[in-house]
């Protein structure tokens, strides 16, 4: 019989640089194997430096008193970008859009700030070509906390 799939909250402790402060972050997970404390990532994260579909060890923390993050343990190969618009003459989504059409998924956070991830297969060149113009044009502002080798340049 299959093991039923389990999804999670994880406590992930940082500092982000695009805060410019320490935070904390919870992301969904589904548990691989919770005895030897196995997760992976389901969705995209906003700060945290890791991939939706990443395999993390995690631990139960006693002073968070959550399941806490400790270390990625296997890459998925997918990459996340996070994008700051700076024109606020464009809506989020209609910029959002943009990604969408090349296959990229991507989760609003507010209307000034959204991840995009970038699947391990994906041909990192067109995507990275449109944000490089949108960052001439002074539209938006993207930062690459996680890129994955697949998509390094």
């Amino acid at each position: 019989m299959k093991e039923q799939e389990t999804s999670v909250k994880i406590l992930f402790r940082f500092f982000s640089a695009i805060l410019n402060d320490r935070t904390v972050e919870n992301l969904w997970a589904t548990t691989i194997n919770a005895e030897e404390g196995l997760y992976k990532l389901d969705n995209i994260p906003f700060y945290a430096s890791v991939s939706c579909g990443d395999i993390v060890l995690a631990e139960f923390d006693e002073t968070e008193n959550k399941l806490t993050y400790r270390e990625t343990i296997i890459h998925s190969g997918n990459s996340t970008i996070q994008v700051i618009l700076k024109d606020k003459s464009y809506v989020v989504n209609d910029v959002r859009e943009f990604f969408t059409s090349l296959c990229c998924e991507s989760e609003k956070f507010n209307d000034d700030y959204f991840v995009i991830e970038i699947l391990a297969a994906a041909d990192y060149t067109p995507i990275r070509e449109k944000l490089m113009e949108l960052e001439e044009n002074n539209i938006i502002t993207y930062a690459e906390p996680n890129l994955s080798k697949n998509h390094w340049y």
